[in-house]
């Protein structure tokens, strides 16, 4: 360049006549030929640092001190379903545009349609799940798009878990919607409108639940909110939950085929309680909490285990009504009578066992005590068949009771849980 100027004034000095112009022209030809100049770099990536210099990392403030949002896509997925605190857990990955004329640029100078910037270079929009218990967002990548037109397409991701009034009544086949409420940080003032395009639904099967759908609604023109829809499998609840206390409840019923004068029935009957027991513990944490519609399977196990309960305790009963013909064992009974009482002549004659000639009146006397005593034997005997009679009569009838009321309430149950419908208000938020 110094040498140039040089060449310029030695010019001048020997040609004074040279028009103005005329060393004007030559000025800025010599100019363009040496390319030094601080304007040259015409490259993209000197247009993102001229970009990035301009230090844009505060709102755009327009006229009406509003900024539009133009959500293009929302991509949602079910992370989880926590059924016994009711909350469910999602991802969503946003597609965000907005505008910022600082960031224009003339594309006969800048020949680009677009150009990539760091992030945090520059000011991006928040949007929040506002009934989440917990929400964190985070940038899909370290740099966003911006076009000649100064418009920007950035891409977040949303984690949330929002606390939702699952209607779990009909568990385990549930199916209920939950809302997941979608909203920029400010509408009044120098806040953001948001508008929202498309909605997909990605990866929509996770455990247990399967997510039908996903719809987007627009009760106002500052709130959005996604109505998730969630089906339980039924698969894995019934054989783990159902299933175990309908063959519990069978065998039950199949041991009234044992007798009652052993104590096999009782020994087997405490068994079952005690298995169910267990059974009811070890499933408790996977048991669904307590809703608005708390779910009938609870009622299904407390009525199980009564039933249960209620069986032994029959059978324990007709055990004693089977042996001494009484149904209540907490009353004083009276001493039985021993069958043949020995007087006191008789306790004499019975010392002496030495071999002695009766007469005709001994010898009747002594037929008829032994006939007394074949008598009572005879009738214990009778007394017992009698109890035991009493007993399995009882028995019978109590175990048609127990197989009609347990296979009926079996059938209300499943129709209770299949078709019965409790509603739940899950837009209480607007």
């Amino acid at each position: 360049m110094s040498s140039n100027l040089a060449s310029i004034a030695m010019l001048s000095q020997t040609q004074p006549d040279l028009s103005v112009w005329r060393a004007t022209l030559l000025w800025a030809l010599l100019v363009v030929g040496d390319g030094n100049t601080m304007d040259d770099c015409l490259t993209r990536r000197c247009l993102a640092n001229k970009l990035v210099d301009k230090k844009l990392i505060t709102q755009p403030q327009r006229d009406n001190c509003s900024e539009y949002i133009y959500v293009s896509s929302i991509e949602y997925e079910t992370i989880k379903v926590d059924t016994k605190n009711l909350r469910l857990g999602c991802r969503l990955r946003a597609t965000i545009e907005w505008t910022d004329d600082d960031l224009y640029w003339d594309q006969s100078v800048y020949p680009y349609d677009e150009v990539i910037l760091p992030v945090n270079k520059v000011w991006t929009p928040d949007i929040f799940v506002t009934n989440g218990i917990s929400a964190s967002t985070h940038n899909s990548f370290r740099d966003l798009i911006v076009f000649s037109n100064g418009t920007l397409r950035h891409r977040v991701v949303m984690a949330a878990e929002v606390n939702c009034e699952f209607n779990l009544f009909n568990y385990p086949f549930a199916e209920d919607e939950c809302p997941v409420v979608l909203q920029t940080w400010s509408t009044e003032g120098c806040g953001t409108t948001m508008e929202i395009g498309k909605m997909e639904v990605f990866d929509g099967s996770h455990g247990d639940w399967e997510t039908l759908g996903a719809y987007l609604f627009s009760p106002t023109d500052d709130k959005f909110y996604i109505s998730v829809i969630l089906k339980i499998r039924q698969q894995n609840p019934f054989i783990t939950l159902l299933l175990p206390s309908f063959l519990l409840i069978l065998a039950d019923m199949v041991s009234f085929a044992l007798p009652l004068s052993c104590g096999e029935r009782n020994s087997f009957k405490v068994t079952l309680v005690l298995s169910f027991t267990m059974f009811l513990l070890i499933l408790n944490d996977q048991l669904p909490g307590d809703s608005e519609c708390s779910p009938v399977i609870k009622y299904h196990f407390c009525v199980c285990l009564v039933m249960l309960v209620l069986s032994m305790l029959v059978s324990m009963v007709l055990t004693r009504v089977a042996k001494d013909g009484r149904l209540f064992f907490c009353c004083f009974s009276r001493r039985a009578k021993p069958a043949y009482q020995l007087s006191g002549a008789d306790e004499e004659v019975k010392a002496d066992i030495s071999v002695i000639q009766l007469d005709n009146s001994e010898e009747t006397q002594m037929h008829r005590k032994v006939t007394d005593f074949l008598d009572a034997i005879k009738a214990k005997d009778e007394k017992c068949e009698r109890n035991e009679a009493l007993a399995d009569r009882i028995d019978k009838a109590f175990f048609w009771f127990y197989f009609i009321l347990g296979t009926l309430y079996f059938c209300a149950m499943i129709t209770v849980m299949v078709k019965y419908e409790c509603n739940v208000n899950h837009l209480d938020f607007l």
